[in-house]
């Protein structure tokens, strides 16, 4: 289930990534570019921008759900008890004894 959700996250990143870039912008956008502007015969320009429009918010809206529902139930929970590096250290007892530096003399005194 988990590699499932996984591939649905990557293929619907995928889809938002190319529905954003075939949006028309002040260049055109890259609808022109590849063929994407035969699109707007289909449907007429405007509601092309539109359906453009709300395929992005729609997918956009499935990605962020289905990122929650992978990181909070399906992501295989534990108890983790993993260290940090300088938990994992060596221990106290195979540290070299510290020295103390000099204690400042006081001033006046002798």
């Amino acid at each position: 289930m988990y590699t499932f959700a996984i591939i649905i996250e990557v293929s619907i990143g995928i889809l938002l990534m190319l529905a954003i870039l075939m949006q028309s912008s002040k260049g055109g956008g890259l609808a022109g570019g590849f063929g994407g502007a035969n699109i707007g015969t289909v449907f007429g320009v405007r509601r092309t921008s539109d359906f453009l429009t709300k395929l992005t918010q729609w997918m956009a809206g499935v990605f962020m759900v289905l990122a929650l529902v992978i990181n909070l139930w399906l992501l295989p929970r534990g108890e983790m008890k993993k260290e940090s590096i300088i938990q994992s250290g060596p221990p106290a007892a195979a540290l070299p004894p510290t020295q103390q530096a000099p204690a400042a003399p006081i001033p006046g005194s002798k």
